[in-house]
Formats: structure tokens, C-alpha cells, sequence
């Protein structure tokens, strides 16, 4: 904490209030306007508490690293030379005269998936002296900002349902706390939100806007240069998205009986070229090293670079095959999902984590309860599949290749939003069901 922080830092808030309470009349309406203001500041909250977790907990971190150690040196380099700062700001990694006394002090320069993150931080630096502070109240705001565009996308399906759908996208204490500062799932998890928004929009919707396409594009290609594994995993699944809602459209029982089939193999063959089109120029993502990839990374979080957290896990042998990382798929569903269980806590953090956890595994069960074998035919809602699909794969993902909990608890955030909804959705068809039933009794 410096002295710039205690100047800056609250001018800024001020600032982000004002714009917030300008802008709400926009983009809420009666029913979610309540949820505009609230959502914001916990976001805000959710920034400030990771900086000082890093700081006084941590001693230190990938955060203080993107910002300390990152952005605040390319805006040292802005003050002395804006050309030589806007060098930094757009190089692809290379070390020039001019730069080098510079670029050599950023931990993530040669990093660029690292360095997007710290290109973003520089910018927000030029408006807030390079408070760290105030920074990571820009990046709460920019986190805010995409799941706002998530909640509106379930909320226009399900407005009944505003409530469970404000949680499910706002509200998740862990999604807004390491969500919220300047980290890259900050930044990935913004442009999932928005990427799901652009998605419903074109092809859910058909409201085809030159907005939109670009919202499209700039959120896509903000999750490409971060983190592709969860475009891996989110392609797929708004592809199946997208064809269920055709089908569904389709009146004809007989004719969707038979154009089913096709349209699962074109499921199929494009999720597929998707997932290669993806991995293509990066062969850690190659179709046929995803498995290695995923074993030398779980081994290397689990057992070297995370090994003094003390909150590694194992789940069995990964031997580098495809085979056997499928092999561990229950598990790893499972650990993202459900652990670290009541028992696993061996720090403070992991007791609110296994709290979150332990809170979900009783909905879960809660739902299966609840609809038993209804649960089949309640999924074969697109909403559903869609968000199901990809809490699912994302989940076996980050579970199979982490190996610590204290690592998964971050990497497993995107996931959580949409399985929480999921449960909402099919609770909300276990009612009407209910409803439905009732009425046939009575009859």
C-alpha cells in the first residue's frame, strides 16, 4: 500500500459509482436493477481483498508480479519516453536497445499469455498513476462488466428465475474474490461472460449487429491469448448450444426425429475441427499432446512449482496417454466440483473453499433427489446441455491437470457460474413438472 494508492484509489471509486449510477437506467430494467450496484461493489471488494491476501498472506504473487513487477515498470518507461512505453506495450516479446533496461525487469515479458495481462494493467496505469490499488478496481470493473453481459443473456430466457441467475453469475463468493483483481482469470472470465452475450445474441437470437460480431471477435481472441484450453472447452459446448436450439425450433416431431442424427455428426466434426483450428499453432493444444500436456502440467503444479502450498491431491497415474487421462474423469469431475472435502482443509483458505464445495455437492445431490430419472429429460434443454457440457468438460480439464487445490480453486471459476445455473435451470423445470402433475391429478 503506498500513498498514491490512498490518493487515487477513492477518486477512482468515486468516478466508477458515478459512470455505474449513469449507466444503470441503460442496461437494467425494474427486476434487475437491484442486483446492478450490489453485484459492482462486491466485484470491487473482491479486487482490493485479493491485493492484500497477495501482500500480507502471500508475501508476494502472480498479481504483485503482472502489476509491480510488470505494469508499473512499463509506465516508468511511459513517463520517461512514451515512445520507448509504447514500444513495451506492443512488442511480441523481442529485446531492443531502447526497451531492454526496461523489458529485462518484467518477470512476464517473455511470456505472452502472462504479458497480455500486464499490456491491459499498463493501459489502466496511464489513468491511475500505476496505483496498484486503483488498477484492481479496473479490472473489477472490466470482471463486473462481462458477467453482467452472462447474467442478461440467462436472465432475457428466464426472467422468473433473476434471482438464482444473479447468484449463479454474480454472486459465487470464490468466482467474485479471484475473479475480481489483477490476475488473468479476471480478464478470461470477463470475456467469457461477454463471449456467451455475443454467442446468444447471433446465433440464439439471429440479432445480427456489427456490435455484436466485434464483441464477438475481441472477447474470443482475449481468451485465445490467455488461456485456449477454455476455448477448448467452450467451443463444443455452445456448438451443441446452438444446434439443440435448432432443433428444438423445428416443429415437427418426425422431422426432428430425423434430422437428429445429422445434426449430432455435424456436432461432432465441427467441435472437432474447432478444438484442432485452436491448438493449431500451439502444440501444447494439439489434439494428440493435450494428454501429455495435461500430465506434465498436473505434475508440475501438484508435486514441483505447488508442492509447498501444502494442498497438493493425486488422483492416480497420468501416463501421458489419452486413454488414461480418461480414465481419471469421474475424479477429476469430482474434485472440481466437490473437494477439497470438510476433512482435506489444511489452511483457512481451503475451510471456505471446501465450504463452497460442500455447499455444492448438497445441491447437487438435492437435485438428483428431486428429479431422479426426470433429470434426463430435463436436460435436453439447450440452455442446459449448453452450460452442463461446459461446466462439465472444464471441469475434467482443470481437475485432471492441477494436482493442488489451492491452484484449482482459481483455475476452476469459469466452470462454476454456468453448472450453478444448470442446477437452477433443472430445479426450475423440477417444478413445473410438479406443477404439471398436479394439474393431472386434478383433472
Amino acid at each position: 500500500m503506498e500513498l498514491r494508492d490512498l490518493i487515487v484509489t477513492p477518486i477512482i471509486i468515486f468516478l466508477v459509482y458515478a459512470g455505474a449510477y449513469w449507466i444503470r437506467p441503460r442496461v437494467t430494467d425494474s427486476v434487475n436493477r437491484r442486483y446492478f450496484i450490489p453485484a459492482l461493489t462486491v466485484r470491487i471488494i473482491g479486487a482490493l481483498a485479493v491485493g492484500f491476501l497477495y501482500q500480507f498472506y502471500y508475501d508476494g504473487g502472480d498479481t504483485f508480479n503482472y502489476h509491480t513487477h510488470g505494469s508499473r515498470i512499463v509506465w516508468e518507461a511511459l513517463t520517461d519516453s512514451p515512445i520507448t512505453g509504447l514500444k513495451l506495450i506492443f512488442s511480441k516479446g523481442e529485446l531492443t536497445g531502447e526497451t531492454f533496461k526496461y523489458a529485462s525487469r518484467i518477470v512476464f515479458y517473455s511470456d505472452p499469455s502472462s504479458f497480455f495481462v500486464v499490456r491491459i494493467a499498463s493501459v489502466f496505469d496511464i489513468i491511475t498513476f500505476s496505483s496498484y490499488a486503483t488498477t484492481a478496481v479496473l479490472f473489477s470493473v472490466l470482471s463486473f462488466a462481462g458477467m453482467w453481459a452472462l447474467f442478461i443473456t440467462f436472465y432475457n430466457q428466464y426472467l422468473h428465475l433473476h434471482a438464482p441467475i444473479a447468484f449463479a453469475t454474480l454472486f459465487i463468493p470464490s468466482v467474485v474474490f479471484w475473479g475480481s483483481g489483477i490476475m488473468k482469470d479476471t480478464v478470461t472470465l470477463s470475456a467469457l461472460g461477454f463471449l456467451t452475450y455475443s454467442v446468444y445474441k447471433l446465433f440464439i437470437k439471429k440479432q445480427y449487429s456489427l456490435s455484436n460480431v466485434l464483441l464477438l471477435f475481441f472477447s474470443a481472441m482475449i481468451i485465445f491469448s490467455i488461456k485456449k484450453y477454455i476455448l477448448l472447452c467452450f467451443l463444443p459446448a455452445v456448438l451443441l448450444w446452438v444446434y439443440a436450439s435448432r432443433i428444438k425450433r423445428i416443429k415437427y416431431a418426425v422431422l426432428r426425429f430425423l434430422i437428429t442424427p445429422v445434426m449430432l455428426f455435424v456436432l461432432v466434426l465441427s467441435s472437432y475441427y474447432s478444438v484442432v483450428l485452436v491448438g493449431e499453432n500451439d502444440s501444447r493444444y494439439a489434439v494428440d499432446r493435450i494428454a501429455k500436456t495435461a500430465q506434465i502440467t498436473a505434475y508440475d503444479i501438484g508435486f514441483y512449482t505447488g508442492k509447498d502450498a501444502g494442498s497438493g491431491y493425486n488422483l492416480g497415474e497420468l501416463d501421458g496417454t489419452f486413454e488414461g487421462m480418461i480414465r481419471l474423469l469421474p475424479a477429476a469431475i469430482n474434485v472440481s466440483l466437490f473437494r477439497p472435502y470438510l476433512w482435506e482443509i489444511r489452511n483457512p483458505l481451503m475451510f471456505l473453499s471446501a465450504l463452497e464445495s460442500a455447499a455444492l455437492f448438497l445441491i447437487t445431490l438435492y437435485l438428483l433427489f428431486r428429479l431422479r430419472f426426470k433429470i434426463l429429460k430435463g436436460v435436453f434443454n439447450p440452455s442446459i446441455l449448453f452450460c452442463l457440457a461446459f461446466s462439465l468438460t472444464f471441469a475434467f480439464a482443470v481437475g485432471v491437470s492441477t494436482f493442488n487445490f489451492g491452484t484449482l480453486t482459481r483455475y476452476k471459476i469459469p466452470l462454476l457460474p454456468f453448472y450453478v445455473l444448470s442446477i437452477f435451470l433443472m430445479l426450475d423445470y423440477s417444478n413445473k413438472e410438479r406443477k404439471l402433475d398436479v394439474l393431472e391429478e386434478t383433472e
